[in-house]
């Protein structure tokens, strides 16, 4: 291939080196086995980067199938030129830091845009959210370690983790710094609001509750943690 591989069509050539499969196969243990949190990973885009893999010869169809008036599956193996291709592109990954744009980091360059006190009430509600998820992540890696799973299998887990108390722990202490004063922009003459004149934000704290869009349990899906389980048992 031309371009270097994504995430997804690495995830498909790690997929196929545990042995052959069809991309519906592939999904499922992308699922079942808690990748697609690490990979952002749709129906169309799965099938589409298995087409180009197989163009550029890095996977190969094995034979295609169909049960009953179900759509014809096809079988595809990793070929040797996969392989290297994968090999090469995860050495690179893990030896060359890439420059991201996390959602965050935007929010945080305008962050002035919005009243201090604003500011801290969202950062405090983020928090919330982030140590509910954090406790899953923990507690499922408590709970796989125990079960004698390898750390080579958790690294992501454990990589999660740590990238998560660290934002949790500036999280809260540019809440503090807000809140007590330390950092101001109100005598700056920087623009405080996009919103008309007399408009403001509704406060984050008014959907907060059981199923809410504040509630951390929201984001966190109640198969989360119990997914992992299911790493090396494949």
């Amino acid at each position: 291939m031309s371009r270097p591989l994504t995430p997804l069509a690495l995830t498909v050539l790690r997929m196929l080196c545990d042995g052959p499969m069809h991309p519906y196969e592939m999904q499922q243990r992308i699922r079942d086995h808690a990748y697609d949190h690490a990979v952002k990973i749709t129906h169309g885009a799965l099938y589409h980067s298995v087409e180009r893999l197989a163009g550029a010869g890095l996977i190969e169809p094995l034979e295609t199938s169909r049960e009953g008036r179900r759509p014809e599956r096809t079988v595809y193996a990793v070929t040797s030129a996969g392989r290297d291709a994968a090999n090469s592109r995860l050495a690179e990954l893990l030896a060359r830091p890439v420059g991201e744009f996390p959602l965050f980091g935007t929010a945080l360059a305008f962050v002035n845009l919005l009243p201090e006190a604003e500011v801290a009430r969202h950062l405090r509600r983020r928090a919330v959210m982030l140590e509910a998820q954090l406790a899953a992540h923990q507690t499922a890696s408590e709970a796989l370690l125990k079960r004698g799973l390898e750390r080579y299998k958790l690294i992501d887990l454990e990589w999660t983790i740590t990238r998560m108390r660290a934002e949790l722990d500036f999280t809260l202490g540019l809440a503090d710094d807000l809140e007590s004063g330390r950092l101001t922009w109100k005598d700056t003459g920087a623009a405080t609001s996009c919103l008309p004149p007399g408009e403001h934000d509704p406060d984050p704290r008014d959907d907060i509750g059981p199923g809410g869009n504040n509630d951390p349990g929201g984001d966190i899906g109640p198969d989360y943690d119990t997914r992992h389980m299911n790493r090396g048992t494949t």
